[in-house]
């Protein structure tokens, strides 16, 4: 990954300690690490700050914030918006997961690429999914609550999705017996998805990829 810092903050010892950023093999997915201060009370952290997100290139005004708590095992997506893409700030604040995001964008260098991460409570990074992007995960933990901020409203009209488990993408996912609804069991093959079904690759990421 390539790194890039930004939001630079004195601590009470005198030490810069920034926000981290970093790119991914698939433009519009950002790893971020907040800063996290510590004391004898516990800790504090800024989950999002618009003008710090923005300069860094997270330049997005959310709608919707959504909360999941599922249990082990558990898979929801691959998820995602044809017309009304949602871009997504995705976070844990208790337990584990294993977060994927799909490049499905229409003319996308990577199409059918995915990067995948370990979220978690102790970590506390975040992952940036553009729009555009499939998005799911798996619940490492025995359960998790997973936040999401989203840059549009959920419009189930407008909803798509992946098979979880597409030998095509080749998901390495950490789980074989996953625990999920019937309706993400029933999504097809990327390969099977008629391309108007597809979101369209946004004219600033054209060009860009591996």
């Amino acid at each position: 990954m390539i790194s890039f810092c930004i939001g630079f903050y004195k601590t009470r010892k005198d030490k810069s300690m920034p926000i981290r950023f970093s790119e991914t093999t698939l433009p519009g997915v950002t790893i971020v690490e907040p800063q996290v201060f510590k004391d004898a009370r516990g800790f504090f952290l800024e989950t999002f700050h618009h003008k710090k997100y923005a300069q860094a290139g997270i330049d997005r005004i959310f709608l919707q914030d959504n909360h999941s708590h599922s249990s082990r095992g558990t898979v929801r997506g691959l998820h995602y918006q044809i017309n009304h893409a949602q871009g997504k700030l995705v976070y844990v604040v208790f337990g584990e997961i294993f977060d994927v995001a799909v490049d499905i964008r229409r003319g996308s260098p990577t199409f059918g690429k995915w990067f995948g991460i370990i979220l978690s409570e102790q970590n506390k990074k975040q992952i940036y999914v553009a729009e555009g992007f499939a998005h799911g995960f798996c619940v490492l933990s025995d359960t998790a609550d997973v936040i999401y901020k989203c840059t549009d409203f959920y419009a189930p009209e407008d909803e798509g999705g992946i098979f979880w488990a597409d030998p095509a993408l080749g998901i390495e996912w950490p789980v074989k017996n996953p625990v999920m609804s019937e309706k993400d069991l029933n999504y097809p093959k990327l390969a099977d998805v008629p391309p108007d079904r597809l979101p369209a690759i946004a004219p600033q990421y054209q060009g860009k990829g591996v």
